[in-house]
């Protein structure tokens, strides 16, 4: 489990993120939805350890972040960012591998390999693993972010608005697998989404943000409401039951 302890965030004397305590299921999806501005992004680099903590603790399984090596956490939580600083000139196969490097610290195994190719196949890059990323298209190269992430095989997987660049066919894949992947391994999987029937379709617990702090969080049953997108978002919205799960209107 994920457990978020008295969490405040400060940049420049602006308060970001206010008193935050959470405890983020295991063996589910979670997602973190609010409005621009609302901490999502935030919280996320701080559970990552892409920002330091200021006040409070964060504790993955029994290891607290400010706290444990980085070769350790890395062994329990996979992280996709927006930003990446990973080199263009790599493979698709070669950047699946990379993310095999905190259990074999560069001394490539069969397993490693094993590992990957079942990556390539279950993520459709098997066509693309010689293909430098810098060749990819914006989706093709996100479907291969991901798949690196899934290829460090963690018990925690946190990823930052996974679906950017995907077309309607690729974004619909993805997050089949993404559902398959964490009911078949167990996995706390915890995504930003600005999609909200994303959320509603496939998380089993979402967590709402808005002004820094948490608002509201339960079941996507509990959280999809008209009231509440009124409250999270300051949008009139329709809210329908689609093969029983509810589907936001919010086009017209």
């Amino acid at each position: 489990m994920i457990t978020i302890k008295n969490v405040n965030h400060n940049i420049s004397g602006t308060a970001i993120l206010r008193d935050i305590n959470l405890n983020i299921p295991d063996k589910s999806i979670t997602a973190l939805i609010g409005p621009n501005g609302a901490g999502k992004s935030t919280l996320f680099s701080l559970i990552a350890r892409l920002l330091p903590l200021q006040q409070g603790c964060i504790h993955i399984d029994e290891l607290n972040v400010s706290h444990s090596k980085s070769t350790a956490i890395a062994q329990k939580l996979a992280i996709l960012s927006q930003e990446n600083n990973i080199q263009s000139r790599i493979t698709v196969r070669d950047l699946l591998l990379f993310g095999r490097y905190p259990h074999n610290q560069g001394r490539v195994t069969p397993q490693d390999q094993q590992i990957v190719d079942q990556a390539l196949q279950r993520f459709e890059l098997e066509v693309l693993q010689q293909r430098y990323l810098s060749d990819l298209s914006g989706g093709q190269r996100q479907r291969a972010l991901v798949a690196m992430t899934f290829c460090q095989q963690t018990k925690h997987v946190i990823l930052d608005e996974p679906l950017n660049n995907l077309d309607m066919y690729h974004a619909r894949e993805l997050m089949r697998l993404l559902h398959q992947l964490t009911t078949e391994q167990g996995l706390s999987t915890i995504m930003v989404v600005h999609d909200i029937n994303i959320a509603a379709a496939y998380a089993d617990h979402i967590i709402a943000m808005k002004n820094g702090q948490v608002i509201m969080q339960g079941t996507p049953d509990d959280i999809i409401t008209t009231d509440n997108m009124q409250t999270i978002f300051n949008l009139d919205t329709e809210v329908v039951s689609h093969k029983d799960k509810p589907l936001v209107i919010h086009h017209l």
